[in-house]
């Protein structure tokens, strides 16, 4: 069975250098992701580490930058330890975030591929929408 892949965007009332620091800024991060804590020092090839509890269970997901135009766009490889699924490359997924301004108004394009099926790639939709509204509010906020 093919996996699948999902893209999806959210215009955020604010130029692209506070979009592009609310994705890669730690503190900002744990205020919209569910409190989790980033580790990345955003260089091509560098591990990205996402961690924290959830329903009281600690979790560790990880991956690689692939590809880094700062301010722009990120792709890195993604691994969820609460997946169910073992820590080998067949089982990492690909999400990118893209930056694109336009009359100070920033558009966020994400993608992920290696989704299951059609029920997953709806709720990873959703989960992208509901992570990155609430970026939107506090950047909107500021």
């Amino acid at each position: 069975m093919s996996k699948q892949a999902l893209t999806t965007t959210i215009d955020i009332n604010a130029p692209a250098a506070k979009v592009w620091q609310g994705l890669t800024d730690p503190e900002l991060v744990k205020q919209y992701f569910f409190g989790t804590n980033l580790k990345s020092d955003w260089k091509e090839g560098s591990p990205i580490i996402f961690s924290g509890e959830w329903d009281g269970k600690t979790y560790e997901d990880k991956g690689t930058i692939l590809e880094i135009t700062p301010g722009e766009y990120v792709k890195y490889s993604y691994w969820s330890s609460m997946s169910g699924t073992e820590d080998k490359p067949e089982n990492y997924a690909n999400v990118s975030y893209k930056v694109i301004e336009k009359d100070g108004v920033s558009t966020l394009e994400i993608t992920q591929d290696g989704i299951k099926d059609e029920a997953s790639k709806e709720h990873s939709e959703q989960n992208w929408q509901m992570i990155f509204g609430g970026l939107k509010k506090i950047l909107e906020e500021k």
